[in-house]
């Protein structure tokens, strides 16, 4: 019960945590800090914060870089960090942190989508699992799309509290629905560069057995690769120095919003799996959605809210049939392990006892086959 309950709140803490970095890297950005400065900054943080795990942990127990995996690595810098974080601070810029963290939850949808034609998912529409998870997917797209083209009336309008320092950013939250399409467009590819790196990081795991590692060099080679970026796009230093406010979005996006995050959620995973995780997802839309609220003035209205749920219901249809599909693979291995316990088992009883016996080969393939066909 215990070990339950802290699964729970390292859960809900990491969701705290990814909550925080959607409202301040909003905040930052609407107070003029440019989106690829932001993406710039980062990897780096991240990637001092992750060296000494992977120094440590990993020393003694880290396998030799292949090509292979090092060329896999750079792919997972490519989608996973640099494209993925440019897009992703844009559309943050261009949008709410409601609608960011409803658009999070089309990741396992469009990882599913991309794994059939790659032969890593089957379809499976014949089972009811395989049509939860296609119906799952079809309403997620569909409420991802929903609180994208469509508003509707306000259903919860302004707090008269909220943050002091956002009045002095001189620019209210709910100004991003101006360009209500461009900041959800962006945030569903950012969504799927993700998805991507999802398929290519699972390739890297299975060949190179040290996580710690593959992040860091991930996040090493994003740095380079987004500072690149960063100086074509933004050449004037000025626009690099970092004020107070500025320091502390940079430093908690790289150390608490990636390097915690991603430690706590791999010892989670660990111990209650990724589907666990994966079903803690909505808690960010709830979360982001409250501070959002509350700090920044957001007004939420009828097709972000109709949308949002929308999402949710997909994501957690998609997962239940996951799941279904899961425990129908789990029964299958265990049949066929005792299967091949009984056959074992029965083998033995038909052999004749003495140790020092001739059997002829054919004698015992006769015996194996008799058992099979009784089983």
């Amino acid at each position: 019960m215990g070990n339950e309950l802290m699964v729970f709140m390292v859960m809900v803490i990491v969701e705290i945590a990814s909550a925080g970095m959607i409202i301040i890297s909003k905040l930052v950005m609407d107070g003029g800090m440019n989106a690829f400065v932001q993406s710039a900054y980062r990897p780096i943080f991240a990637t001092i914060s992750i060296a000494p795990f992977a120094f440590f942990l990993e020393r003694k127990t880290r396998p030799k870089l292949t090509r292979s995996v090092l060329f896999q690595i750079f792919l997972c810098s490519i989608f996973g960090i640099t494209a993925n974080q440019n897009i992703y601070f844009i559309g943050i810029k261009n949008s709410t942190p409601t609608i960011v963290s409803a658009i999070d939850n089309l990741i396992p949808a469009f990882t599913f989508i991309i794994a059939v034609p790659l032969g890593v998912e089957k379809m499976g529409l014949r089972s009811i699992a395989g049509q939860a998870k296609f119906w799952g997917t079809i309403v997620c797209v569909g409420g991802a799309m929903l609180l994208s083209l469509y508003h509707g009336k306000v259903v919860i309008g302004q707090l008269g509290f909220h943050w002091k320092y956002a009045e002095s950013t001189n620019e209210d939250v709910n100004s991003a629905h101006s360009n209500f399409f461009l900041g959800p467009f962006l945030l569903i590819m950012s969504s799927l560069t993700y998805a991507i790196w999802l398929i290519i990081q699972a390739k890297v795991n299975e060949k190179y057995a040290a996580p710690y590692t593959s992040t860091l060099l991930m996040c090493l080679m994003a740095s380079v690769e987004c500072v690149i970026i960063g100086f074509c796009v933004v050449p004037k230093l000025s626009e690099w120095t970092l004020n107070p406010i500025r320091a502390i979005s940079v430093v908690y996006n790289g150390v608490v919003a990636t390097s915690l995050t991603y430690f706590l959620s791999s010892w989670c995973i660990e111990k209650k799996g990724p589907l666990y995780v994966s079903m803690f997802n909505p808690l960010l839309l709830v979360i982001s959605a409250f501070l959002s609220w509350i700090l920044l003035r957001e007004k939420l209205y009828l097709g972000v809210v109709v949308g949002s749920l929308l999402v949710v219901a997909g994501l957690y249809g998609f997962l239940w049939g996951q799941k279904m599909e899961t425990s129908a693979e789990d029964i299958e291995v265990n049949k066929e392990k005792k299967q091949s316990t009984n056959l074992q088992a029965d083998l033995e009883l038909q052999l004749p006892q003495n140790p020092k016996a001739n059997v002829h080969p054919l004698q015992l393939k006769q015996i194996s086959q008799n058992i099979k066909t009784e089983l």
